[in-house]
C-alpha cells in the first residue's frame, strides 16, 4: 500500500538543506482537503507527474482546486475532484546562506606586465538565497540532482573562478595594483557572476575577495625587491655595515689584545667592503666597468683600461699611423684613409 499524505510539512533543524523532497523517493497519494504547512523562510512547490502545479508561501494551506486550478483537469471530472492523486512536494529553504567559501584549487595563469607570466591563487566568500524556487528546482535539483548546500556551492565554484579570471585579465595588468582595489574588484566580479546565479533561480547577495597571491617563490622575489628599496643609497648602506662590523669587532671578548684584534678586523672589513661592492657593481656586469671602450686594431677584441698590449693577440698598442697624403692620424693597419680616402 502506498504512502498517503493528509498533512504535508518539513522541519529542517540544521538548516543545511536548500531543498527537501516529500516523499524523498517516488510519490505519495494526496487528496483534496489535505493540509500543507509551510514554515517561515520556506516555499513549497507542488509537483504531479513531473509538472509543477503551484508554489505556496509560508502558512497553512488546505489543498483545493481553488489553489491548485490545474488539478481538476489532471484528475478528471469523473470523481468530482475528490479522487486521491499522486504528488511530490519540494520544500525550498529561502534563508540567506552566508559565508559560502570559494577558492582556486589550482593556480590560475595571469600575464603580469612587471613579472611576466605568473600563476596566482585567489579565495573569498559570498552569500546567496533562492529567489525563484520553481526555476531552482527545475534547473538545479531536477537536472543536476543537487539538494545540499555543499553541493550547490561546489557546483558554482568553477563558475566563480572562471568569471573572476576573465575580469582580472580584462581590467588589470599587474598584481601590484590588486590590493588597493579589492572592493572595486569584488563589485566588478559580482556583476559578472550575478547573471550565472540568476539563471538558476538564485540571488547572489554579497561577494568578497579575501586575497589574491602569487606562488611562494614569486612572493620571495617581491620581498627581495622591496628590501632593496628599503636599503636606498648603496654607498651609505655599505658605510653603515662597515661601521657596524667595526663596533661589533671592538666589543668582542678577549681584553686589550682582543680589542686590538677586533679593531684591526673592523678596519680591514671597512677597507674590504667598498672594494667588494665595486667589484660587484663593476666586474659583476661582465667587466664592463674596467674596459676602455676601444678595440684591438688587429683582432677587434675589447681592450682593458691603460692596456699597452692586447690581452687576446699580443699586439703592441699605442703606435700611431698617419695618412701619406693628408697627414691625418689613421688606425694602424688601415688600407684607406678615413679622412681623404687615399689608399695606404
Amino acid at each position: 500500500m502506498g504512502l498517503f499524505l493528509e498533512v504535508i510539512e518539513f522541519l529542517d533543524d540544521e538548516g543545511r538543506e536548500i531543498v527537501h523532497r516529500v516523499p524523498e523517493k517516488g510519490s505519495a497519494e494526496t487528496s483534496i482537503g489535505s493540509q500543507l504547512i509551510v514554515r517561515e523562510n520556506q516555499s513549497a512547490v507542488f509537483f504531479r507527474d513531473g509538472r509543477a502545479l503551484d508554489t505556496f508561501s509560508p502558512g497553512r494551506h488546505t489543498l483545493t482546486t481553488a489553489n491548485l486550478p490545474l488539478l481538476k483537469k489532471l484528475i478528471g471530472a469523473a470523481f468530482e475532484g475528490k479522487s486521491p492523486f499522486r504528488t511530490e512536494v519540494y520544500f525550498v529553504n529561502n534563508k540567506v546562506f552566508t559565508n559560502a567559501k570559494w577558492g582556486t584549487q589550482e593556480p590560475i595563469p595571469f600575464r603580469d606586465k612587471e613579472l611576466k607570466m605568473i600563476r596566482i591563487r585567489a579565495n573569498g566568500i559570498y552569500s546567496y538565497k533562492v529567489s525563484d524556487p520553481r526555476l531552482f528546482i527545475n534547473k538545479i535539483v531536477g537536472t543536476e540532482n543537487i539538494k545540499d548546500r555543499n553541493e550547490v556551492e561546489e557546483f558554482f565554484k568553477n563558475v566563480v573562478i572562471s568569471r573572476l579570471t576573465d575580469f582580472l585579465g580584462e581590467n588589470y595588468s599587474t598584481i601590484f595594483d590588486l590590493a588597493k582595489d579589492y572592493d572595486e574588484l569584488s563589485a566588478g566580479a559580482k556583476s559578472r557572476i550575478y547573471e550565472d546565479f540568476d539563471k538558476y533561480g538564485l540571488d547572489l547577495r554579497d561577494f568578497y575577495i579575501r586575497s589574491i597571491t602569487p606562488p611562494p617563490e614569486v612572493q620571495k622575489m617581491i620581498d627581495e625587491r622591496s628590501g632593496m628599496g628599503v636599503v636606498g643609497d648603496l654607498n651609505q648602506f655599505t658605510q653603515f655595515q662597515a661601521a657596524k662590523a667595526l663596533r661589533d669587532a671592538a666589543s668582542a671578548e678577549g681584553g686589550a689584545a682582543g680589542t686590538g684584534v677586533g679593531v684591526g678586523a673592523g678596519i680591514g672589513m671597512g677597507a674590504m667592503i667598498p672594494g667588494m661592492m665595486q667589484k660587484a657593481t663593476g666586474e659583476g656586469k661582465g667587466g664592463e666597468a674596467n674596459l676602455s671602450g676601444e678595440s684591438c686594431p688587429e683582432c677587434g677584441k675589447p681592450l682593458p683600461l691603460n692596456s699597452k698590449f692586447c690581452p687576446n693577440c699580443g699586439t703592441k698598442l699605442g703606435e700611431k699611423a698617419f695618412c701619406k697624403k693628408c697627414g691625418k692620424e689613421i688606425p694602424k693597419g688601415a688600407q684607406f684613409c678615413p679622412e681623404c680616402g687615399e689608399k695606404q
